[in-house]
Protein backbone atom coordinates (compact mmCIF):
# COMPACT_ATOMS: atom_id res chain seq x y z
CA UNK A 1 0.00 0.00 0.00
CA UNK A 2 1.44 3.41 -0.91
CA UNK A 3 2.49 5.62 1.99
CA UNK A 4 0.15 8.44 0.90
CA UNK A 5 -2.75 6.07 1.55
CA UNK A 6 -1.47 4.11 4.56
CA UNK A 7 -0.67 7.13 6.73
CA UNK A 8 -4.09 8.85 6.42
CA UNK A 9 -5.83 5.48 6.75
CA UNK A 10 -3.83 4.67 9.88
CA UNK A 11 -4.57 8.09 11.35
CA UNK A 12 -8.27 7.65 10.59
CA UNK A 13 -8.34 4.26 12.33
CA UNK A 14 -6.45 5.74 15.29
CA UNK A 15 -8.99 8.57 15.47
CA UNK A 16 -11.87 6.08 15.48
CA UNK A 17 -10.17 4.29 18.38
CA UNK A 18 -9.78 7.60 20.21
CA UNK A 19 -13.48 8.34 19.75
CA UNK A 20 -14.32 4.88 21.08
CA UNK A 21 -12.25 5.60 24.20
CA UNK A 22 -13.51 9.14 24.69
CA UNK A 23 -17.22 8.46 24.02
CA UNK A 24 -17.55 4.89 25.28
CA UNK A 25 -20.88 5.57 26.99
CA UNK A 26 -22.26 6.76 23.66
CA UNK A 27 -21.22 3.42 22.13
CA UNK A 28 -23.06 1.62 24.93
CA UNK A 29 -26.15 3.69 24.09
CA UNK A 30 -25.83 3.02 20.35
CA UNK A 31 -24.91 -0.66 20.36
CA UNK A 32 -26.11 -1.73 23.79
CA UNK A 33 -24.40 -3.57 26.59
CA UNK A 34 -22.08 -6.45 25.77
CA UNK A 35 -23.46 -9.49 27.59
CA UNK A 36 -20.04 -11.18 27.82
CA UNK A 37 -18.48 -8.09 29.41
CA UNK A 38 -21.38 -7.75 31.83
CA UNK A 39 -21.02 -11.39 32.93
CA UNK A 40 -17.23 -11.57 33.16
CA UNK A 41 -16.31 -8.02 34.21
CA UNK A 42 -19.37 -7.07 36.26
CA UNK A 43 -22.44 -4.91 35.88
CA UNK A 44 -21.83 -1.70 33.93
CA UNK A 45 -18.50 -2.83 32.51
CA UNK A 46 -19.55 -2.63 28.87
CA UNK A 47 -18.18 0.89 29.04
CA UNK A 48 -14.79 -0.52 30.02
CA UNK A 49 -15.03 -3.12 27.23
CA UNK A 50 -15.59 -0.41 24.61
CA UNK A 51 -12.58 1.48 26.01
CA UNK A 52 -10.41 -1.63 25.68
CA UNK A 53 -11.72 -2.15 22.17
CA UNK A 54 -10.84 1.47 21.37
CA UNK A 55 -7.28 0.94 22.59
CA UNK A 56 -7.02 -2.09 20.32
CA UNK A 57 -8.37 -0.13 17.35
CA UNK A 58 -5.87 2.69 18.05
CA UNK A 59 -2.98 0.21 18.14
CA UNK A 60 -4.23 -1.29 14.88
CA UNK A 61 -4.24 2.20 13.35
CA UNK A 62 -0.65 2.77 14.47
CA UNK A 63 0.34 -0.55 12.90
CA UNK A 64 -1.35 0.45 9.65
CA UNK A 65 0.29 3.91 9.59
CA UNK A 66 3.76 2.45 10.13
CA UNK A 67 3.18 -0.46 7.70
CA UNK A 68 4.00 -3.03 10.37
CA UNK A 69 0.64 -4.70 9.83
CA UNK A 70 1.66 -5.67 6.30
CA UNK A 71 4.69 -7.59 7.55
CA UNK A 72 2.63 -9.25 10.27
CA UNK A 73 -0.03 -10.38 7.79
CA UNK A 74 2.62 -11.70 5.37
CA UNK A 75 4.20 -13.75 8.17
CA UNK A 76 0.79 -15.05 9.24
CA UNK A 77 -0.07 -16.03 5.65
CA UNK A 78 3.30 -17.79 5.40
CA UNK A 79 2.11 -20.24 8.03
CA UNK A 80 -0.53 -21.55 5.64
CA UNK A 81 1.37 -21.42 2.34
CA UNK A 82 3.96 -24.02 1.51
CA UNK A 83 7.09 -22.57 0.09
Amino acid sequence: MPFYIQIPLGLLVMFIGYVMIRKSLRFVEWFGAVPWAERKLGYGKSDFFYKLLGVGVSVLGALIATNVISSMLEDFAGLFIRG
